[in-house]
């Protein structure tokens, strides 16, 4: 990197642990025992993701089968197929699908963003009739399966979760790391992990998605335009890291859209629309979709959910005991609408059905319709990360939230994997003298594989 690029925030190392605080991930639960150390996401082979249906079936990569014919008779209105994505930005698939079919993005649904360097498989549906056209498409890294014609598309959250398949390398071959491996891994599979929001949904080589939705609750559309062009991460990569400066200290505003490279589609769209409408920085945004100011703002009710959870921690309170509580449903195990207060007469059995794994305890993700009176001990700790953070309450009375979906809602503060399994721990063939560990579970959605590997490896 130019040693005249001096980056506005520069993590240590550039060490992820040191971006998770950056982005309200500050603790682990089991910070008595040492991690196994390793890395994950070498290849992107190594991390694979597999969406479950609400019915519960885990998508397979090579599932296929004829597709059956589009049929008004039947009042099919939509395509729906399982994208297979390699190593692919869940944005930039739509993008490139969107460009190869020749129609508009708002035209394709899914019901959940996976993360980039993995190979993943997804339901995605089309508005219209596309099955002979994804039957003959051809693009690198992405494959097209089970298509088939539906009345309905897929809906945003409509799956139950994902299946993880994932290998760790680069560990110690020691007989009593190997030992440590099977401690921790029974560790998470009774108690679970801290629910933290992950880096993806922050952005992980420049995680600032929190900082870009605050100042747009507060307004502030010149600081928000500036955070998500201008401002520089020592995470990022150089080149771009080097035109991010240029523009800051010169405002060259056609040099830097012509030096953008095109994978960043809404960086040159933001530059292009300002060189046409000078100084109008409100109007940058709004000519974003809206699903990624959604996105923005999502970002920062997260960072201050990761601020609340840490606090509790660092408080000394368990993640498995006490404050509110929410019953699971019996079908899917979703959190419910059917919350109580912990500290009555049904404390004894609030506590079986935690231990039953019917419930678990909830903290808010504050939207303009939350009462954090219902969750009191989460309240204090809500009030003071607003006054470190200097964020006036009021906020949560912006229009962009108003005008969204964003009236609030309630998260698990712990999460368990389902069918946490050691697959092997065997010679790593990539890095000699070392192991690798594979291992498979399922999460439910809005869970992060991440914050589980965070909690194994303590790196």
């Amino acid at each position: 990197m130019p040693e005249e690029i001096n980056c506005t925030y520069n993590f240590k190392d550039n060490s992820e642990k040191a971006v998770e605080r950056f982005v309200g991930i500050e603790l682990y639960s089991s910070s008595l025992i040492k991690g196994i150390g390793g890395i994950y996401k070498h290849r992107f082979k190594d991390f694979i993701v597999k969406e479950i249906t609400e019915n519960g079936k885990i998508l397979e990569i090579k599932e296929d089968s004829p597709p059956p014919t589009f049929s008004t008779i039947h009042k099919d209105r939509y395509t729906t197929f399982n994208l297979v994505k390699i190593n692919k930005e869940p944005f930039e698939a739509i993008r490139d699908l969107s460009q190869a079919l020749k129609i508009p993005a708002e035209k394709i649904s899914y019901s959940g963003l996976k993360d980039k360097a993995s190979i993943s498989v997804q339901k995605v549906s089309i508005k219209g009739d596309f099955v002979e056209k994804l039957k003959k498409l051809k693009l690198r890294d992405y494959f097209f399966r089970n298509i088939y014609p539906t009345r309905k598309s897929v809906k945003l959250g409509s799956h139950w979760g994902n299946n993880f398949t994932i290998v760790i390398r680069n560990l110690d071959p020691s007989e009593e790391n190997k030992k440590k491996i099977e401690q921790i891994i029974q560790i998470l599979d009774t108690h679970g992990f801290p629910n933290y929001f992950g880096l993806q949904r922050f952005g992980t080589f420049r995680p600032n998605s929190h900082i870009i939705g605050r100042y747009l609750l507060e307004g502030r559309y010149e600081k928000a335009y500036h955070e998500f062009i201008t401002t520089t991460y020592s995470t990022e990569d150089p080149q771009l890291q080097a035109i991010r400066d240029k523009l800051k200290n010169n405002d060259d505003l056609q040099t830097a859209y012509e030096s953008f490279p095109k994978s960043l589609y809404y960086e040159r769209k933001m530059v292009k629309y300002l060189i046409d409408h000078p100084d109008d920085y409100k109007g940058t945004f709004e000519i974003l979709s809206q699903d990624l100011i959604k996105l923005l703002i999502s970002a920062f009710q997260s960072y201050l959910f990761n601020k609340m959870i840490s606090l509790r921690i660092h408080k000394g309170l368990s993640l498995l005991k006490g404050d509110t509580i929410s019953i699971l449903d019996d079908m899917n195990g979703h959190i419910t609408k059917v919350k109580y207060i912990y500290g009555g007469r049904y404390d004894q059995y609030l506590e079986d059905a935690i231990n039953l794994k019917r419930a678990v305890i909830v903290a808010p993700l504050v939207g303009y319709e939350t009462n954090l009176e219902e969750f009191p001990i989460m309240k204090s700790f809500f009030e003071t990360i607003l006054k470190e953070e200097k964020i006036d309450s009021n906020i949560f009375r912006s229009e962009l939230i108003s005008n969204t979906d964003f009236k609030g809602s309630f998260r698990a503060i712990q999460v368990k994997p389902i069918g946490l399994n050691i697959i092997h721990i065997k010679d790593d063939e990539l890095l000699p003298g070392k192991k690798k560990l594979k291992i498979e579970f399922s999460l439910p959605k809005g869970t992060y594989a991440t914050m589980l590997l965070r909690e194994l490896m303590k790196n």
